[in-house]
């Protein structure tokens, strides 16, 4: 991905602008939260990757992550918040249940409606980290739900929907579901308190005694269905990682032109990006990444990795200026922002377990 790209092929002039003038307000403050989805949707982002029958522009995946991308380099909480909704409206296009998709995906493309993903758990359960914190019971026909999500962005208090893994009461599989803001038993809590991307509609979610039909499964089988959604969830992930080291590395080419003893590391940094792009990228929308997800969780350890390394060298380049409050505070955002790449789920620790995990299972069929 090229700097153009990130800042003039994807976005309008419009929506550079716009992000530009509003990044700090969303970072410090909940008040422009509400502007974000519609604001994308109307642009026409929410599209990018979805196929042109279903009211999409009919590209790859991989030009979501690049648009998620365009968006993280110049605010990372507008970015999250591309993230989570157009990873939920990925679970859809990834749904067997036609009609839901159907409900939902128009005012979903259009910026109308919230989506939320609300699988961060689900995604620790399949990797054997978590139990699910949703339960069901069924009722003559009607499923019960009880539970709690708590930590989950694009929760647009103007209304949203969001997935979340199931534990069934019996013998049957864990299954995805879509629940609505206006499901009576759910209720959202205020905003969590955050360091930074204030603007992210980031709340949790509790779940009392909820009650829904099956039509709103998105999938009846959790541990079949999020394998293969996964490389999706971790793939438009990346995008913010991509974005926000993209930036950082730009402002630091802008501050040292082709000399100074950073120049060799910020040029290193840069052809190493591309080429995690490339080998992130190009197989996204087949196989590879379900076969082989270890090869997928490197690449979002190593792309944050890139973020915080790229964000130390602005630091070095930009010098005591960045400490101070007026002239450093694009890269006092970037800083805060890039805090949060390491912990969002999964996170690097637990992808870093996960991988030792595999290893020494790997170790152990050699042995035996």
């Amino acid at each position: 991905m090229t700097t153009v790209a990130i800042g003039g092929s994807i976005l309008s002039s419009e929506i550079r602008a716009w992000l530009d003038h509003d990044a700090l307000l969303f970072d410090r403050v909940s008040h422009g939260a509400s502007a974000i989805v519609p604001t994308l949707g109307r642009a026409g982002l929410f599209g990018i990757g979805v196929p042109r029958h279903l009211g999409g522009d009919g590209a790859t995946l991989a030009d979501g992550v690049r648009a998620i991308a365009a968006v993280s380099a110049r605010s990372l909480t507008a970015g999250f918040v591309f993230w989570g909704h157009r990873t939920f409206i990925e679970y859809l296009l990834q749904s067997p249940n036609a009609r839901l998709r159907e409900k939902l995906l128009p005012d979903l493309l259009a910026g109308r409606r919230a989506g939320a993903t609300g699988l961060s758990n689900a995604m620790k359960f399949l990797n054997g980290l978590e139990a699910l914190q949703v339960t069901a019971s069924r009722r003559d026909g009607t499923l019960c739900l009880d539970g709690k999500l708590p930590w989950v962005t694009n929760l647009r208090k103007e209304g949203f929907d969001v997935a979340a893994a199931v534990q069934d009461d019996d013998s049957k599989p864990a299954f995805i579901v879509s629940l609505s803001s206006d499901d009576d038993g759910l209720v959202r809590t205020a905003d969590l308190d955050l360091m930074a991307m204030r603007a992210s509609n980031t709340a949790a979610i509790a779940i009392d005694r909820l009650a829904i039909n099956e039509d709103r499964i998105i999938h009846p089988n959790a541990g079949n269905w999020l394998p293969r959604v996964r490389p999706a969830f971790l793939g438009l992930q990346c995008g913010m990682s991509i974005g926000l080291a993209h930036r950082s590395l730009c402002e630091v080419d802008s501050l040292i032109g082709n000399g100074g003893v950073l120049a060799a590391a910020a040029t290193g940094l840069t052809a190493e990006l591309a080429a995690l792009e490339e080998q992130l990228l190009s197989p996204l929308d087949g196989p590879f990444f379900i076969e082989q997800p270890v090869a997928l969780f490197q690449l979002r350890i190593r792309l944050a990795e890139i973020v915080n390394q790229s964000l130390q060298l602005e630091l070095g380049a930009t010098g005591g200026k960045a400490y101070l409050s007026a002239p450093g505070e694009g890269y006092q955002r970037r800083l805060r922002e890039s805090a949060f790449i390491p912990v969002v789920t999964p996170s690097l620790v637990q992808l870093e377990t996960v991988i030792e995990a595999h290893r020494r299972r790997a170790a152990e069929r050699e042995i035996a």
